[in-house]
């Protein structure tokens, strides 16, 4: 018996698939199979299934799917397996050799342990590990946590891939591999890997022109489509194609990811004896590694100073360069000069950087890089501006250890702090020194120790930015690259990295990407041989615990950040704290001063000083964010340091600047609807106006994450009473810009305000607006329970208005199910309470919906006089998205009449509109009728462009029924141009979509697919 997720999902007993497992139970038993050997509740279950909207049945669901998955293990005697513990949940134990994805993980890793003693057993192995896949990892799964997983196996599954391909050429086996290598390399038309990979087997097999053909299809690509460009190592690779570098041709050469590389550790190879501990001057010559010894080091000549060029002796004061220094390369290339000539361009320059950045580090390793261009030393200092339990070191007490180092004598030393800068001075302007002043506390610190006329180079480190220092270069540092995190932690580590690359991932995020957190993580993994990456991974995500964990006995990221708070003013302070009880992940002046009760210029007075602080950085003009650790430090600072009335006052004034804002934004841009929209008390503060539409947009825009954050963070506690006002507020915004999953949280928080506060209008809004959102997901079933839930409870409380918009939703189901006498009593309900209750928004809604419900009723008459009602009523309100959605309406009701030019001229309005607003979501809709009535107008090439624009706009957008729609034209204009095979491939995909949308669309396509043979 084996279970199987790398494919469609399912338990086969010698090969054949046992029955009895629906769907959802598989839906559940994948999660289980993902997640085997570990205790499962069913709340995480739940979540993993359902995500933020779980239906009200979901415990139930769980346990029929529970017996489901038991019923099929016992018709081979294998129950056992899956055990209920007590309370805690359910858990999974597949045996050995019974789950595919713990075999292929296990068959990799013996792979990659044997690569280097026997590459083709690992070859063998790593083959063994590809063949269990069967096709797109969970395929036949649909659940909230399915997208998430499937990219994580399908990076290792790449992985492996191209580990096995990477051996492959190392064993000279290019031409084997070369149509395989084509393909994998066209499916994945931005892997870096797969594509240097296939220009140097190109290269191997004498191909060199179609070798740089391929690696100029990969930078337009990804220049095209990323706005990048190839990382070093591919374009050194390009370089050395183009110059016919014979070394490539031999097969043992290093791995092409590394072989090009700029040479990162240096082994001595041979020299006179006891070279290491001469004090006579040496020559140095690194040499990159060469093809006879492609897996040493690089080689260094050492020369005996009688026979090379003499380098005088020098002062060298730096501290130790780490050996496992990793990334900055950027950084690197400006500082040495690589980016505009021979060396620095400034005399002076400032690295400034948060808490743990590394500034220290690029410092004394840019110096070590520098130290042969200044033939007279290279010295350092730490002045301990921010240095726990020390005060910072004085200028005077600098400029006496600097002369020191310089070799001034303590008898030519100056007594006073300005003869000491002048004596510096004169110094340097005979010499040529590199300086590392480290740890600098503020500008005036380091004033004195500058020099004057000199060719001296100083490197000062800093947490504040150092603006007044003029004539100095300034690099601010932000956190590492994740390929030079990934770098640095795998050299601290070693193999135990390479074995979970994923988990790695995990751990890097946690940290921030963050020099410090990075190194401590590393070495709190590396010294615990028995933690899993993925162990420590699960660690650092409980966030009330994260700063404790990344901390040894003597650093700590924690200690490090409390040290730059406590410099702070207090002002600043106070700031800090509060900005950590915003929920969302930037903020700008205006909300700031709401959150602190302070004037918007006071505001942002102390967010540019936390700017300078390094507190708060700022990766776009006006709008203030943390790094994700210095985010928990200030929550919990201010957890501490403020009471929960400071804390729930802050948080009430944010919400209120958030949602008063958010109506004024929202009522200018949708105007026809701003009289059903419930009253707001009066502001405690002055709202600021937005002049247009386009900056009400631009800040709906901005604001848009905050908002739902916010929202929900004021449904659990602070502020519950206008949840339900904000979400309804934000409704039109977040619908006609396809936002539902944002929709889908707020309204869900505005069901749980209305519910804790017992306020049943908030209640049953809540329940429309999320029957809608359902249906626009394409979640029909629940949108139908919701709806009717909606329905009941609108009637209980006399709320007219929601109930005609719960009947329009019903009606839509009921139309998407082709139950078009149900949709046309749903709608007529809905028409009527629109009518009572004077909406005209919604009566415009609802009479081109039942004007396309008409037609299919075959009342053409009647359709075209609801349809022209409905246009007309739109363009009365101004409410040009219900224009798009009538034209579009009426484009079908013409397709199905044989009126070919109308339809198009319709679909091409309903779409240039969808477009004008940016909403790509329904404009796939509109796309899709230009396609099909390009097929009925017999033009099927415009038809293929068409569905294939619609399906790109579809996925990009997670419009599951045009998706479904797209494929299905796509198959049958195939079929028309007589390629069986490309409309089969769209139908089987077309198939898929309408089946997990529950509609009869896919019994239309399951007769077209028998039609194919």
């Amino acid at each position: 018996m084996r279970f199987r997720v790398l494919g469609a999902v399912d338990i086969t007993v010698n090969g054949t698939a046992l029955t009895g497992t629906a769907p959802r139970h598989r839906a559940v038993l994948a999660y289980l199979l993902l997640h085997a050997g570990q205790v499962l509740s069913a709340e995480q279950i739940t979540d993993a299934v359902w995500g933020v909207r779980p239906p009200d049945t979901a415990r139930s669901q769980i346990h029929a799917a529970i017996t489901a998955i038991r019923r099929v293990l016992r018709q081979v005697g294998a129950a056992e397996l899956l055990q209920t513990r007590g309370t805690a949940g359910y858990v999974l134990k597949p045996g050995p050799g019974q789950l595919d994805l713990t075999e292929f993980t296990d068959l990799v890793a013996r792979g990659r342990a044997s690569a280097a003693t026997d590459p083709r057993a690992a070859v063998r192995t790593l083959r063994a590990a590809s063949a269990l896949w069967h096709g797109e990892a969970l395929a036949d799964v649909n659940a909230d946590y399915v997208a998430g997983a499937r990219i994580r196996l399908r990076e290792k599954r790449i992985g492996a891939l191209e580990r096995l391909l990477e051996l492959e050429l190392t064993l000279g086996r290019h031409a084997e591999i070369l149509d395989e290598l084509v393909a994998h390399a066209a499916a994945d038309p931005l892997r870096e890997r797969l594509h240097a990979q296939l220009v140097l087997a190109l290269h191997r097999s004498g191909r060199q022109a179609d070798a740089l053909a391929a690696a100029r299809a990969f930078r337009t690509a990804l220049a095209d489509t990323q706005g990048l460009d190839p990382g070093r190592a591919f374009l050194a690779l390009e370089q050395a194609v183009l110059q016919d570098d014979r070394a490539l041709m031999l097969p043992q050469a290093a791995p092409i990811d590394t072989a090009l590389a700029e040479p990162h550790a240096a082994t001595v190879v041979d020299g006179p004896a006891g070279a290491e501990a001469s004090t006579e001057p040496v020559s140095v010559k690194i040499h990159r590694p060469v093809a006879a010894n492609p897996h040493g080091g690089n080689t260094i000549d050492i020369h005996d100073a009688e026979t090379s060029p003499s380098i005088a002796r020098r002062p060298d004061f730096l501290p130790y360069d780490i050996p496992d220094f990793a990334g900055r390369t950027d950084e690197l290339d400006r500082l040495t000069g690589r980016d505009a000539g021979d060396g620095p361009s400034a005399t002076i320059v400032v690295l400034d950087g948060m808490a743990g950045i590394g500034k220290t580090t690029l410092a004394i390793h840019t110096a070590h890089r520098l130290g042969d261009r200044f033939a007279d030393g290279r010295l350092f200092v730490d002045l301990q501006g921010h240095t726990p339990g020390s005060h910072p070191v004085e200028p005077g007490a600098a400029l006496e250890v600097l002369l020191r180092q310089l070799g001034v004598p303590a008898e030519r030393i100056p007594a006073s702090d300005a003869d000491r800068g002048a004596l510096w001075r004169a110094e340097l302007a005979t010499r040529s020194v590199v300086v590392v002043l480290d740890n600098a506390l503020d500008a005036e610190h380091v004033r004195p120790l500058l020099p004057g006329a000199s060719s001296s180079l100083l490197l000062i480190t800093s947490r504040r930015r150092l603006i007044d220092l003029d004539g100095a270069r300034s690099f601010s540092l932000d956190p590492l690259p994740a390929e030079d995190a990934i770098a640095l932690f795998g050299r601290i580590v070693g193999a135990r990295a390479d074995a979970e690359p994923l988990a790695v991932l995990d751990v890097l995020q946690l940290c921030g990407f963050l020099p410090l957190a990075v190194r401590i993580a590393a070495a709190r993994l590396h010294h615990r041989p028995r933690w899993s990456v993925e162990y420590l991974a699960d660690r650092l995500r409980d966030e009330r615990r994260r700063l404790a964990e990344l901390a040894t006995a003597d650093r700590g990221v924690a200690a490090a950040f409390t040290l730059s708070y406590e410099q702070l003013a207090p002002a600043q302070q106070r700031m800090f704290r509060l900005l950590g009880l915003h929920p969302g992940r930037d903020i700008e002046p205006h909300a700031a001063a709401a959150l602190a009760g302070l004037s918007v210029n006071e505001a942002e007075d102390h967010l540019e000083d936390l700017l300078d602080a390094h507190m708060l950085a700022q990766h776009e003009v006006g709008r203030y964010t943390f790094h994700d650790l210095l985010r928990e430090f200030a929550h919990s600072t201010a957890t501490v340091a403020e009471d929960t009335d400071v804390r729930r006052a802050a948080t009430a004034g944010l919400f209120e600047h958030y949602l008063h804002h958010a109506r004024a934004a929202v009522d200018l841009l949708f105007p026809y609807g701003a009289d059903q929209r419930p009253e707001l008390p009066e502001p405690a503060r002055a709202i600021t106006e937005f002049p247009d539409e386009t900056a009400a947009a631009r800040w709906l825009d901005a604001e848009r994450e905050n908002l739902v954050a916010a929202t929900a963070t004021a449904a659990r506690c602070e502020w519950p009473t206008r949840v339900g006002d904000l979400a309804t507020t934000l409704r039109p915004y977040l619908d006609g810009n396809s936002r539902h999953s944002d929709a889908a949280i707020l309204h869900g928080a505005a069901l749980q305000a209305g519910r804790r506060l017992g306020d049943r209008t908030c209640e049953a809004r809540a329940l429309t607006d999320l029957g809608w959102t359902a249906w626009r997901r394409g979640d029909y079933d629940e949108a139908e329970a919701l709806s009717r839930r909606a329905v009941g409870l609108c009637r209980a409380t006399g709320i007219a208005y929601e109930e005609a918009r719960a009947y329009n939703t019903l009606g839509n189901v009921a139309s998407r199910r082709r139950d078009f006498e149900s949709a046309r009593e749903l709608f007529g309900r809905a028409l009527e309470l629109t009518h009572a209750v004077g909406n005209r928004v919604g009566e415009a809604h609802v009479l081109g919906n039942l004007g396309v419900i008409l037609d299919r009723c075959g009342m053409p008459a009647a359709a075209a006089d609801h349809l022209s009602r409905a246009l007309t009523l739109h363009r009365e309100l101004g409410n040009r998205r219900g224009e798009a959605l009538v034209l579009d309406h009426i484009g079908l009701v013409y397709r199905r009449d044989g009126r070919i030019g109308p339809a198009f001229d319709h679909h091409r309005q309903a779409a240039e509109l969808y477009e004008e607003f940016g909403d790509h979501h329904d404009r796939a809709a509109a796309i899709n009728g230009l396609g099909e009535t390009a097929r009925a107008a017999g033009d099927p090439q415009r038809a293929l462009a068409d569905h294939t624009a619609a399906l790109r706009l579809a996925e990009n957008h997670g419009n599951r029924s045009e998706q479904a729609r797209a494929e299905e034209g796509l198959a049958r204009t195939h079929h028309d141009l007589g390629d069986t095979d490309l409309a089969r491939h769209h139908a089987r995909r077309a198939l898929a979509g309408w089946r997990a949308l529950q509609v009869p669309d896919a019994e239309d396509v399951r007769e077209f697919l028998d039609g194919l043979g």
